[in-house]
């Protein structure tokens, strides 16, 4: 079985898609934590053949058609640029496998709904790999909260900001490639806010465009029904501490640098004081989390798990497509028409 500590007994097989980092990042966290990976494809095969040899992979795919249709591999993880998601998802999901999709999921709502309604069509699991959802530190803050601990929460605060390349070329400032502050580093704030609070009732979103035509920087505002507001930024060419609080009537909950990692946070009280502090340390870089929430979903033969279900992730991209909305960031993926 896979175990609450994110490791598994191995025998769900994952093939990885892609040879990027973050592909790298969590193929070492599954081989430290007991998972199989089984394979890996890229549309490179000597690409494919580096990356099985170096992270010690039985089987390199020289496409990622030849990938997903390896029957030996059960879970297909999608570590491309985000504007490949949506094709990548499809093409392993209409191969009989189960996908962990890197964030942001997808492009837009749009896509992120197709997505769904394939898997949910085929009886398969389709999660997003927003892998802070499922580190030990935001279980137990749900916890706090739902206790009551800090009374009626009415205000989360978060940021996400990085100093990062700011080479014209760079996949982060290409608009054909997604580019922008908001789908690579917003998406962690905004899913933070959608975790604590909900799908907010308005959105007022600010930002600053990039010399390329993306967001160099964002801020946006939710309103809720009953009061409560969230209030997130991102930017990728200055960094911060990149702490977040949640903010209630009877207390806070101050999570430290850099809070969508397996980081130490602090419960207050009104005054002040300390009512728990929150310390430890998590084996590995904490990105198995989120797969042995899709391995224990396999097992209990359910599509959908109450810490990120589908249709969150489907708002949350619909969040995101508002907020691109009113600062005028459009991709191509948004002019694609269903049959045309």
């Amino acid at each position: 079985m896979t175990l609450s500590n994110g490791t598994s007994d191995g025998t769900i097989r994952w093939g990885i898609l892609g040879t990027g980092f973050i592909a790298g990042l969590q193929t070492k966290d599954l081989k430290e934590n007991g998972f199989t990976v089984q394979a890996v494809g890229s549309r490179s095969l000597d690409s494919s053949k580096g990356f099985a040899e170096q992270y010690g992979i039985a089987t390199a795919h020289g496409s990622y058609e030849e990938l997903v249709a390896d029957p030996l591999i059960d879970v297909v993880y999608i570590a491309t640029p985000h504007p490949f998601h949506h094709a990548n998802a499809l093409l392993a999901l209409n191969a009989g496998k189960h996908v962990l999709v890197e964030k942001s999921f997808t492009m837009n709502a749009r896509e992120a709904q197709d997505i769904v309604d394939l898997a949910e069509s085929k009886g398969l699991v389709a999660l997003e790999a927003m892998w802070t959802r499922f580190l030990p530190h935001m279980i137990r803050i749900r916890d706090i909260i739902a206790a009551g601990t800090i009374g009626e929460v009415r205000k989360v605060v978060a940021s996400h900001n990085q100093s990062l390349p700011q080479d014209p070329a760079h996949r982060l400032n290409d608009p054909a490639l997604g580019g922008g502050a908001l789908l690579d580093l917003g998406i962690y704030p905004i899913s933070f806010a959608f975790d604590i609070l909900g799908t907010p009732a308005a959105i007022r979103a600010s930002a600053t465009m990039s010399a390329t035509g993306v967001d160099r920087q964002t801020a946006a505002i939710f309103d809720y029904d009953g009061g409560a507001q969230a209030l997130v930024d991102c930017e990728l060419d200055a960094a911060s501490a990149n702490r977040a609080m949640v903010i209630g009537t009877h207390g806070w909950i101050d999570i430290e640098h850099t809070w969508y990692n397996p980081v130490p946070f602090t419960v207050h009280a009104v005054d002040g004081s300390v009512v728990e502090r929150y310390d430890q340390p998590v084996s590995s870089r904490g990105m198995q989390f989120q797969a042995a929430e899709l391995e224990r979903l396999i097992r209990a033969g359910e599509t959908a798990g109450t810490i990120l279900p589908p249709g969150e992730t489907v708002a949350i991209m619909a969040a995101m497509d508002e907020i691109r909305r009113q600062i005028g960031l459009s991709y191509e993926a948004d002019a694609v028409v269903e049959g045309k």
